[in-house]
């Protein structure tokens, strides 16, 4: 079984998409100096004793975002062929993974790896190794997927 890229679904809006991620992030910590990891921000709004405007905005804004492409383009159809038990299971390791890894792949990936943090090179080596070998023994040993 081979894997086809599709090179045409990298367009333009594919790159503005990741100048906007990388802007974002930077406008972030340079402006109050904090990290824009999906799972910390989260976490801190779900425990309401500290929360901070800007992490209920930048929620706000991973919600509204495709609302507002969805307004000059059509959003992709997604298809998911996966059985529900697994999607909950997978749900919770990736919960269990960032809670081990003190982060998620935002976090240590996109900011970490940015601040050439050590910990985060190694968080990031070890989620690409177990991403692979999890679709590995998924899709070739298991047949699951």
């Amino acid at each position: 079984m081979s894997i086809q890229i599709d090179w045409l679904a990298f367009t333009p809006i594919s790159l503005i998409g990741g100048l906007l991620l990388g802007t974002s992030t930077v406008i972030l910590l340079l402006g109050i100096g904090r990290i824009a990891g999906i799972s910390g921000i989260v976490s801190s709004v779900l425990k309401p004793k500290n929360i901070e405007m800007w992490q209920v905005l930048f929620i706000a804004g991973l919600i509204i975002s495709p609302l507002l492409y969805s307004l000059v383009r059509p959003l992709p159809d997604i298809e998911i062929t996966t059985s529900l038990p697994l999607l909950i299971g997978a749900g919770l390791l990736v919960g269990f993974g960032t809670r081990l890894g003190s982060g998620c792949t935002s976090g240590h990936g996109i900011c970490g790896n940015a601040r050439l943090s050590p910990r985060s090179m190694a968080a990031t080596v070890t989620f690409m190794l177990f991403g692979a070998l999890t679709v590995y023994v998924g899709r070739h040993v298991l047949g699951i997927f």
